[in-house]
């Protein structure tokens, strides 16, 4: 039994003291690539320089969720922080998801212009106690047009050089594509700094791989290169993927008591038909485009 209770089939087997690709995030294993280092880099610079709209998107199972909350475990006494996530609903009702996150419980008899007020007020008494305010908007793709803009106008409050509130926008590829249609223009002025999370490519997940199982405690070799390759194939180079044909790969392996994960080791499992994700997809293969500055207010035709 590992710790917490769940059933580890093949660590002892394996020589490791846990299971090396659990589904659920755990930041004991968090690889940073290149890519990711580059990624959060980026962040950071929006963060520091007080960009007032920063966007991080890339596919499913990425690497989003932990560059953000990593960002999140950075940020210093100066900075409160609110995360809204997956906020849904008609016009108005962002403001709702956004009091709620800064602890700011609307009442159901305030008018949005109340609300506004109030969260205006909120924003003014956190500047002058020499803090700032992030607001993070997790699965934002699944936003509307009209909440972006209403989004926006929250920004409207900061004034001159003075950022009294910062956007960090997470979302999948197609939220770069809602925030370049000609009715969010003004919005995706505001963008100051962009990160994109493309897939990993096959050298990155062999090193991913690799990096996982050593935290785990191996001391030597577990998936051959050409296991690797294949499981790199397979699940498009999106991190969530790998590790589920990974851990698959590695049961497999246990149960037919081989002591490395090979290429046949691989393809059983996809062959049998036990890896879901066979077939799914892959992420846009156009190539890294890992960050894009602009200077705020600036527009692409400056």
């Amino acid at each position: 039994m590992a710790p917490g209770g769940s059933f580890d089939l093949y660590t002892e087997f394996f020589g490791l003291s846990r299971r090396p690709f659990a589904l659920t995030p755990d930041p004991a294993f968090v690889y940073w690539s290149k890519l990711h280092q580059l990624a959060f880099v980026m962040l950071e610079f929006g963060y520091l320089n007080r960009a007032p709209i920063t966007l991080l998107t890339g596919e499913i199972g990425a690497g989003k969720s932990t560059l953000m909350h990593h960002l999140l475990n950075t940020v210093g006494q100066d900075m409160r922080v609110g995360l809204v996530s997956n906020a849904q609903g008609d016009r108005g009702e962002l403001l709702h998801w956004v009091l709620m996150s800064l602890d700011l419980s609307p009442e159901p008899s305030e008018s949005y212009v109340q609300l506004f007020a109030r969260f205006q007020r909120f924003l003014i008494d956190e500047y002058a106690k020499g803090r700032r305010v992030l607001l993070v908007i997790d699965e934002a793709q699944n936003m509307s047009r009209d909440s972006l803009e209403e989004l926006r106008m929250l920004t409207n409050i900061n004034s001159g050089s003075d950022e009294l509130v910062q956007l960090l926008l997470v979302g999948q590829p197609e939220l770069r594509d809602m925030l370049r249609q000609p009715g969010l223009r003004q919005f995706a002025q505001r963008v100051a700094a962009s990160v994109h999370l493309p897939a990993m490519d096959a050298e990155m997940t062999a090193a991913y791989l690799d990096h996982r199982v050593r935290v785990a405690g191996a001391t030597r070799e577990i998936f051959r290169p050409d296991a690797a390759a294949l499981i790199h194939d397979s699940a498009g180079g999106v991190p969530r993927l790998i590790n589920q044909l990974a851990d698959l790969s590695m049961v497999y392996a246990y149960t037919n008591d081989s002591p490395a994960v090979t290429r046949k080791t691989v393809e059983q499992v996809i062959d049998d038909g036990m890896f879901f994700g066979a077939g799914l997809p892959a992420q846009d293969d156009a190539g890294p485009r890992v960050l894009q500055l602009r200077h705020p207010g600036k527009t692409d035709a400056e």
